[in-house]
């Protein structure tokens, strides 16, 4: 294992503190990535305990390690797909540090032994620049696809089936990409945050990684933030307070209406969670998690039932349309919560829309219907004040709160 003398970001702006225009003043800047064996790289991030930025949170560690138990030589592929419409932050690593996703990249490459770097980036990505970026580094090529799939298209099974020809839609849960994933080769697919996190992890060490964030919970994440104010994106430590996050994104505390964390497959959370930590421990009795990264703002004069239709009807023209809940429950649902969002809407639709996301919870072919249904929940949740307004002929935007 190589170490360089280079010394240590402080404070919680890590990966959005590098910013540099060359290859060479990326070096100069950090110091060459360290190459590490793929038991010295687990050992590593497993000390640190990062996990996986891209949404599901799961221990980085172990996605290497299961890879690395294969004998066969293994593809990596970088997600900077952000189908996540409230997502800005895949956008900006590539904008402002390609080279730190690119360092993500190499380190994984060596310590798996692979020949073969794939950074896929989706139709909302302008990959001009890391392209650029890659083709000035030395070395093994990476490839960067362009790529589409809208919403489902960064599903890391989707994503694979994309790089192998088909359309963008998850494939069997019950053989993961990290056994059989692209050319039937075990792929390891990493979030294009988790990469440039990694990158200076491997340089700074796990000591430095875990002084911010908490003990359950370490390090910084990037987090979207839109509505009410302009897109941003910050970064912040893991188990900073909601409160403190919307003040840093200049947003007016007296009009929030509520929150959504998590993006599209995330949860609503009222105004009065706003000591909220973002972090699993305080977030789980909510049913909410950081998710990808993504706060978007609902201001006090909107109407929490009309938005959340709009977002219901969006999740379900992106399904996948392999499997009943796609076809058949979420349009439904979405449908269903649209007519109830109409003032002096029919009472039964409170039902059928429980009834309905009952239907489609756990029989999906892939998380996406589950998402849709956990978001709709929420609504139902957060907004049932609104829902008793409207069945009298009302609407929050006007007679609620």
């Amino acid at each position: 294992m190589t170490t360089t003398s280079i010394a240590p970001l402080t404070g919680t702006q890590r990966v959005l503190a590098v910013r540099t225009e060359s290859w060479r003043e990326h070096v100069d800047a950090l110091g060459p990535a360290p190459r590490l064996s793929s038991d010295e790289l687990i050992r590593l991030v497993d000390s640190a305990g990062l996990t996986g930025r891209g949404g599901a949170g799961f221990p980085t560690a172990r996605k290497i390690a299961a890879v690395a138990a294969s004998r066969r030589t293994p593809v990596v592929v970088g997600n900077a797909m952000e189908g996540e419409f409230l997502s800005h932050k895949d956008r900006t690593l590539l904008d402002q540090a390609p080279h730190l996703v690119l360092d993500g990249l190499d380190i994984l490459g060596r310590a798996l032994g692979s020949r073969r770097l794939i950074l896929a980036t989706g139709e909302r990505i302008d990959s001009t620049r890391v392209r650029r970026a890659a083709a000035e580094r030395p070395g093994r090529l990476v490839d960067v696809r362009d790529l589409g799939g809208g919403f489902i298209g960064g599903q890391e099974s989707a994503l694979v089936s994309q790089l192998n020809g088909r359309a963008a839609v998850p494939q069997d849960p019950h053989t993961p990409v990290y056994v059989r994933g692209i050319d039937g080769r075990p792929t390891l697919v990493a979030n294009a945050e988790t990469l440039a996190q990694l990158a200076l992890l491997a340089r700074f060490g796990p000591d430095w990684f875990r002084s911010q964030g908490t003990p359950d919970d370490p390090g910084t994440f990037l987090i979207s933030v839109s509505g009410l104010t302009p897109p941003s994106v910050l970064e912040v430590p893991r188990g900073i307070r909601l409160r403190e996050v919307l003040l840093q994104a200049g947003v007016p505390l007296e009009r929030v209406g509520a929150v959504l964390l998590g993006g599209y497959h995330g949860t609503w959370l009222r105004p009065g969670t706003g000591d909220v930590r973002l972090c699993e421990e305080d977030l789980s009795p909510y049913g909410a998690s950081t998710g990808a990264g993504i706060l978007h703002v609902l201001s006090v004069d909107s109407c929490g039932l009309r938005v959340s239709a709009e977002i219901a009807t969006y999740l379900a023209a992106q399904a996948a349309g392999q499997c009943g809940p796609c076809v058949n429950g979420m349009p439904r649902m979405a449908d269903t919560l649209t007519r109830l969002a109409v003032p002096g809407s029919d009472p039964r639709l409170v039902a059928e829309v429980d009834r309905l996301r009952g239907l489609v919870i756990g029989r999906g072919a892939c998380a996406h219907p589950d998402g849709t249904a956990r978001f709709v929940a929420s609504t139902m949740l957060v907004f049932a004040r609104h829902v008793e307004a409207h069945l009298r002929g009302e609407c929050h935007e006007t007679s609620v709160d």
